[in-house]
């Protein structure tokens, strides 16, 4: 890649940290070589180097876990990649969505997932698509939108109320419920986050520019 000047170490390979391009949750590392990064870029598809089996392989092709590439980045260095795909199922041939499933233990207070909404919004997708008796999310499907419209109404009331009241503890969990009953009717609609993220996007670049 004499474009790109990437700087594959002696073993002529480059790590590849592979990022879910919605959630950006980390998901895996691997290693390319020049031909691999090459065959990356022109398929828009992740190859690497296998350095056990000294070969290269395309990801998904005989589990069908495919991960198609939508931004490539190399950092300051030029020796390492940072890959950001559209994941296809789990990307850990675990089952488990990334491969950095396992957390060591610090001692610290329980941190928050910055992609909560992210993983509530697929839930309710999967609800959508797989209905579950005794679901309320599937009660809100069954109703209809005007159902969900009537909740965003009365949620939007209650965070309100919470503000006026001072009551932060009351207050994150009506913006919760407002949150959780918009994520829903967005489903309904076919909106993904990604639009919402789009429209966020372009008002961020339309502020940078005033």
């Amino acid at each position: 890649m004499e474009s790109l000047n990437i700087q594959f170490d002696e073993q002529g390979l480059v790590p590849a940290i592979v990022q879910d391009v919605t959630s950006g949750e980390v998901l895996m590392l691997a290693y390319m070589n020049e031909t691999s990064l090459n065959k990356t870029i022109e398929t828009k598809r992740t190859w690497f180097y296998s350095r056990s089996r000294d070969e290269l392989w395309q990801k998904g092709a005989t589990s069908g876990h495919e991960q198609h590439v939508k931004q490539l980045y190399y950092d300051c260095d030029q020796d390492a990649l940072l890959v950001k795909v559209e994941q296809i199922g789990p990307a850990c041939h675990t089952g488990a969505n990334s491969c950095f499933y396992r957390e060591v233990d610090l001692g610290e207070k329980p941190h928050y997932d910055r992609q909560i909404i992210q993983e509530v919004f697929e839930s309710i997708q999967d609800r959508r698509d797989n209905p579950k008796s005794g679901s309320y999310t599937n009660y809100l499907f069954d109703e209809g939108v005007d159902k969900v419209l009537k909740k965003i109404s009365e949620e939007s009331g209650e965070v309100i109320i919470g503000a006026k009241n001072k009551d932060n503890e009351n207050l994150s969990m009506e913006i919760a419920d407002l949150i959780y009953h918009t994520l829903v009717l967005m489903a309904m609609r076919g909106l993904t986050i990604e639009d919402v993220k789009a429209v966020l996007t372009e008002r961020m670049k339309g502020d940078s520019d005033e």
